[in-house]
């Protein structure tokens, strides 16, 4: 009797581990990202048909495109993924730094959400001149923006 319940007990057992199992938070994850905001559009795509990401930065003044992990960090943290790209460099007044804040999206069985965020334009302030470089030495400016997060096939 107890040899027929252990056997029954492993034939349902093997039976359950070959049902798949959909999680209660599966989640469609975007992987294009278009934003606008007040002078200036911002285009992110977490891969591309090289499998590198990609990151299009547009203002008034500069189309900007960037290509690969080097040249677009992306950072996990508590209130999203942030990604960062240099939008302007120089040898001696420092740089400027453009950075896109993620919130998490799901987008179920949705090919498309509409996302509002935030992107920080980061002024990293140096001089040549060492008695220079005291006090605050970024600035920054936060740029609404409003835009979709999409999921393409690539």
């Amino acid at each position: 009797m107890q040899t027929r319940n252990l056997i029954g007990a492993f034939t349902l057992g093997m039976l359950l581990t070959a049902i798949p199992v959909l999680s209660a938070h599966a989640s469609a994850v975007p992987d294009l990202y278009q934003f606008q905001g007040k002078n200036v559009s911002i285009t992110y795509s977490t891969t591309s048909f090289t499998g590198k990401p990609l990151f299009t930065y547009k203002d008034q003044q500069q189309t900007l495109n960037f290509t690969g992990n080097e040249q677009i960090r992306s950072v996990e943290t508590e209130i999203g993924t942030l990604v960062t790209v240099t939008i302007r460099q120089t040898v001696d007044t420092g740089n400027t730094l453009f950075t896109l804040i993620l919130p998490r999206v799901n987008l179920g069985n949705s090919k498309s959400a509409i996302v509002e965020t935030k992107g920080i334009t980061t002024r990293n302030l140096f001089s040549v001149i060492p008695r220079f470089n005291q006090g605050q030495r970024q600035t920054y400016i936060t740029i609404p923006l409003t835009g979709t997060a999409q999921s393409v096939e690539f």
